[in-house]
């Protein structure tokens, strides 16, 4: 799941473009050196050793027991009380699908710019869909929607701040959804989870920490009565087996984390360096964002479309944003050689 920054209200909904499309990039620059290094995603680059799981899980089709199991880890991994308030899809996109549909004609309001998929999948079934860049104005509609951290700035709003819009909205039957899909590599203190205020909705995505978006799996923890909504929208097998033995797998793994935390930071370090040195600036959208999250950084370069062409002539890609086009997002390299390429095409040696 990746992102394009939005700006402008859109009268119909439509297809959005996302990072990732490295077929796309590639019949673009035919003589760019190969392999291609793909930094438009925020995807963690170094993924989760893809364990050895049952036979049976690509044979049988996926079991209760095999779900639960996962849900009792994925509880204990977001620390929830209980497993009966969070549910396992597909990955979260196939959850902004659904979710829109489970509600009558709303107002919903997206604290913007932000990843794109949320307007878009509530205007398909519907809805009222305004951009807005106030908290104040996401009180006013039936539906809130915030990423945090958010996806392409980095901002993120005080867990206070979400708490209370959350019980404003649960006062006239509203809801909230936060998309927490970077929040595994902040602070605890930056998710909602586990103190979920009323009429509120959480995403977690598997893919983007552990480095395995391919797997296609992703949570939402909410209410009871909304789980079980989502549930029975989702149908049977919303999960399959090897998604439900390599999630159960991986998400009890306390110690990769802790790792992969050291090493993002340690990593996003050096590419503060590197991108600072090359004239970008990435603290430069004030007190609204913070410039990134442990798995990208947005930079701001008044020659942010020629910069990225040089780096795609290097067989470097990167996330161009039609509607900031003085921005650029930078993913991690994943090994030494990435590193030495990146810091050739951006000229010079870090």
């Amino acid at each position: 799941m990746d992102d394009r920054a939005t700006s402008t209200h859109k009268d119909e909904p439509e297809a959005i473009l996302h990072g990732g499309d490295l077929a796309a990039v590639s019949r673009l620059y035919p003589d760019a050196p190969l392999p291609w290094i793909d930094l438009s995603t925020g995807i963690n680059p170094i993924p989760y050793p893809v364990p050895t799981v049952p036979a049976e899980s690509w044979t049988r089709l996926p079991s209760k027991p095999d779900e639960d199991a996962l849900l009792s880890v994925a509880a204990a991994r977001y620390r929830l009380q209980t497993p009966a308030s969070i549910v396992a899809a597909a990955g979260t996109q196939a959850l902004l699908q659904i979710l829109p549909r489970l509600r009558a004609s709303s107002s919903v309001a997206v604290f913007a710019p932000t990843y794109e998929e949320h307007e878009l999948c509530w205007r398909r079934c519907g809805h009222r869909v305004r951009l807005v860049d106030k908290v104040d104005a996401l009180a006013e509609a039936d539906v809130a929607i915030v990423v945090n951290p958010n996806n392409p700035t980095g901002r993120l709003l005080p867990r206070a701040t979400l708490h209370l819009l959350g019980v404003t909205l649960a006062r006239r039957n509203g809801l909230l959804v936060v998309d927490e899909a970077f929040a595994d590599f902040c602070p605890v203190e930056a998710s909602l989870i586990p103190n979920l205020p009323p009429a509120t909705l959480v995403l977690r995505s598997f893919g983007k920490a552990y480095g395995l978006a391919g797997l296609r799996l992703g949570f939402a923890i909410t209410s009871q009565d909304l789980a079980d909504q989502l549930r029975r929208a989702l149908g049977p097998w919303a999960v399959s087996g090897p998604a439900l033995a390599m999630g159960s797998i991986a998400l009890a793994d306390d110690q990769w984390l802790r790792d992969a935390r050291v090493r993002l930071v340690s990593d996003g370090q050096r590419l503060d360096t590197m991108l600072t040195a090359s004239g970008c600036q990435i603290h430069s959208l004030g007190s609204r964002a913070l410039g990134g999250t442990p798995l990208f950084r947005l930079v701001e370069n008044a020659n942010a479309a020629a910069l990225a062409e040089r780096l795609a002539r290097h067989g470097i890609h990167v996330r161009r944003f039609p509607a900031q086009p003085n921005w650029l997002r930078f993913g991690l390299p994943g090994d030494e050689s990435e590193w030495q390429r990146l810091a050739q095409a951006l000229g010079g040696a870090f």
